[in-house]
């Protein structure tokens, strides 16, 4: 059989598993339960793991929180920024080829009191096709722009896009960003 899915689910690596295997038969604590050797034995692992992955990203340890996945992530970061208490901003943008874990959220905003602003990128056959020109962006903010939603690297087509300029255009108004950078990792 050819599988040609595997930017959405893989195979886990054997070195992963054999990583893994001690932590899901003799060291199954709970990282959360610390008065106890398995709990602190998982709790540790759960720190260097952490650690490990804030220095691949250039990040602190406690910037890293581990989620059942992207999806979760995504919901968190989306419904979490607004639902804020005391948190006046209603609009917010995003782009139509975000993931479904993106989308539904913002979907979800908008039968609320949220205005939710749905960019276009360019179109194929254009060599640019996925890629979100950032003026898109700068058009778009307003005042009342809580946040922007852009994934870093599309998962269908792999198209990176200019996070970076996008970042400095949502860091001069005060504007959240969110990115799903799920795909990216390795690229």
């Amino acid at each position: 059989m050819l599988y040609l899915d595997n930017h959405a689910t893989t195979c886990v690596d054997p070195r992963v598993l054999e990583a893994m295997l001690p932590y899901f038969s003799e060291q199954y604590g709970n990282p959360g339960s610390t008065g106890h050797r398995l709990g602190e034995t998982a709790h540790q692992a759960v720190e260097r793991s952490q650690k490990s992955i804030a220095s691949c990203l250039g990040a602190a340890r406690s910037e890293i929180v581990f989620t059942s996945g992207a999806t979760e992530s995504n919901n968190l970061a989306i419904l979490g920024a607004a639902q804020r208490k005391r948190q006046p901003k209603k609009h917010l943008i995003s782009v139509g080829t975000e993931h479904h874990s993106v989308l539904e959220p913002l979907h979800r905003l908008a039968r609320r009191d949220f205005e939710v602003t749905t960019l276009k990128v360019e179109p194929y056959p254009s060599p640019t096709a996925g890629w979100l020109d950032p003026q898109k962006v700068a058009d778009a903010l307003r005042d009342d722009t809580l946040l922007v939603s852009v994934m870093l690297a599309n998962n269908e087509i792999g198209i990176l896009q200019p996070l970076a300029e996008i970042g400095e255009l949502c860091q001069r108004q005060g504007v959240l960003l969110h990115c799903d950078s799920t795909q990216a990792v390795g690229k």
